[in-house]
């Protein structure tokens, strides 16, 4: 049976339609979703660059419509987050605990052997008569999203915020696991952290989480630092966007520690040029942790390494999904992730392109389509 799903699709030539867009019922291993809300960032409005038409969206949380004949653990009604990196738990890096970079299933990561499994492109999504790519095998801005099993993470609570959870699965996932599972910030520690978009400010909350005395938000603008300190930082620097490498900004953050580093910095600002920028910031056996995902080539001046500084460049936080989602969330319940302060607006599919507009300007920490 057809099931006929508005939805957000890239054209492959720099723009978008809202249309119609044609799942099968599930296939065994397979769950439909009835979308409740989906998360934006700037990888959404990224993807109608990507030269194929693909169902845009990653992020995003929904109820369950439909399931496969295989499928146990989940039934009809259930509340779901989706996940994006979604794990087969038998090749090499899913058994070594590495969830976030299964050599299977990653839509964005090679294995050993080369091979990137990219988009799903199934007969089960059909636009125009032929079938289509959901991004990063989701497709999150559309009515339904038809997705293998794995990638589904059950929420157990009552009355469940959609717009709320819809946006864990990428953006929050990416900050909170930075500073959690793969910096392992201690209590009392200090850090910095550059760039205070909505994935600095989930960096920022995840340290106040974990126990830092010492949180130093560091932005171009004024406004963003206002919206730190709501977070979490401690103290703001401003920024001055000729200041190359922000070295100019690490001095300072060094006056505010009594002349040395800080224990960690987190680079969440995405500009190639300030990729080596934490290290900077760190004192000597200090942790510079690359956030932000930079894919090109840089130059880096080897003696910002001394001494003995430790630099880090995670995928999604580490995450694996069926143990932090719903660590969260439970944060989340208890008032000390701030996922509420996060959405500045909500927007219906057909204001998608004025919900990136807003994304573009810089006037959101995070916008989120939510469907009826």
């Amino acid at each position: 049976m057809s099931i006929a799903s508005k939805s957000a699709v890239a054209k492959g030539d720099g723009t978008f339609i809202i249309t119609q867009v044609n799942l099968t019922d599930p296939q065994e291993d397979e769950v439909l979703i009835k979308m409740k809300a989906a998360g934006l960032c700037h990888t959404d409005y990224d993807s109608i660059n990507w030269g194929k038409p693909l169902v845009m969206g990653h992020e995003g949380a929904g109820i369950v419509e439909k399931i496969g004949s295989a499928i146990k653990e989940l039934k009809i009604g259930d509340q779901v987050i989706l996940n994006w990196a979604t794990p087969c738990m038998h090749c090499f890096q899913c058994q070594e605990g590495n969830q976030h970079i299964c050599e299977n299933n990653s839509p964005v990561v090679a294995g050993e052997n080369g091979h990137t499994p990219g988009h799903a492109k199934l007969e089960s999504s059909q636009w125009n008569g032929e079938s289509i790519e959901r991004s990063f095998n989701l497709g999150t801005l559309s009515e339904y999203a038809l997705v293998k099993e794995a990638a589904v993470v059950k929420v157990e609570e009552p009355g469940l915020n959609f717009s709320a959870a819809s946006i864990v699965s990428c953006g929050v996932m990416t900050g909170f696991g930075s500073v959690v599972n793969a910096a392992k910030v201690e209590a009392g520690s200090s850090a910095v952290v550059l760039g205070c978009g909505g994935v600095g400010l989930n960096v920022i909350n995840a340290c106040k989480i974990s126990g830092a005395a010492k949180i130093i938000a560091v932005d171009v603008n004024p406004t963003k630092l206002e919206l730190a300190r709501k977070f979490g930082a401690t103290d703001t620097i401003l920024a001055d966007k000729s200041d190359i490498g922000l070295l100019a900004a690490a001095k300072d953050v060094k006056e505010l520690l009594g002349g040395r580093g800080s224990d960690y910095a987190f680079e969440c600002t995405a500009i190639p040029a300030l990729g080596a920028a934490p290290l900077a910031m760190v004192r000597n056996a200090g942790t510079a942790v690359q956030v932000s995902g930079i894919e090109e080539e840089i130059s880096i001046d080897m003696r910002l390494f001394e001494w003995d500084k430790v630099y880090i460049n995670p995928l999604y936080g580490k995450c694996r999904p069926q143990i932090d989602f719903p660590k969260i969330m439970k944060l989340y319940k208890k008032g000390e992730l701030m996922l509420d302060q996060m959405i500045t607006r909500e927007y219906a599919l057909e204001d998608l392109q004025q919900a990136f507009d807003d994304m573009l300007a810089g006037k959101n920490a995070k916008g989120v389509i939510v469907f009826k």
